[in-house]
């Protein structure tokens, strides 16, 4: 578990710690994918349920790894890094992300990114670490660049989103 300091919009310094994520914070991380800046950057549904989240946290994919930014030990944001299982590409992992709307811009994504990025290099020898980012997401965009990440592909009409098709960047990091 790491610890943080990041500025409110107030200007009120908040404590933020990465740990790993744990079954009980089902709860918090659905309502950060109930955000509709969270769920119009990321593959997520509106409206998520709690069963779906209460899932996907005591039954994570085996060998995947999900962090979560807590602010006063309500978890925030979370990144997710899952290995790839096929014996030919275990040297790479995919990651996501996500922020609860009130917390966008203090730093959380890039202390996620921190964390899942050492977890990769230094605990897991992975040497690829893959993404999937809107084009239009410019913020998440230029934080995967200042990380090392370079566009590797324009994938057009990747998915459906408020009415439309929109497309996605195929992004990668090699250490």
């Amino acid at each position: 578990m790491s610890s943080h300091s990041t500025s409110t919009n107030t200007g009120v310094k908040t404590s933020i710690t990465i740990r790993a994520a744990e079954p009980e914070d089902y709860h918090a991380v659905q309502a950060i994918y109930a955000q509709p800046g969270a769920y119009f950057g990321t593959l997520q549904m509106p409206y998520p349920s709690a069963q779906l989240w209460r899932d996907r946290l005591s039954q994570p994919r085996p060998g995947a790894h999900m962090l979560v930014a807590c602010a006063n030990n309500n978890p925030v944001g979370n990144i997710g890094l899952n290995p790839e299982l096929n014996p030919r590409r275990r040297h790479s992992g995919h990651i996501g992300m996500g922020v609860h709307d009130d917390y966008v811009s203090r730093g959380i994504g890039q202390l996620l990114l921190d964390a899942v990025i050492e977890i990769a290099d230094q605990w897991m020898n992975l040497s690829r670490l893959e993404l999937t980012v809107y084009e239009d997401n410019d913020r998440a965009v230029r934080l995967y660049e200042r990380n090392g990440f370079v566009r590797e592909g324009l994938l057009q009409q990747y998915a459906f989103r408020a009415g439309k098709y929109v497309n996605a960047l195929s992004m990668a990091r090699l250490h």
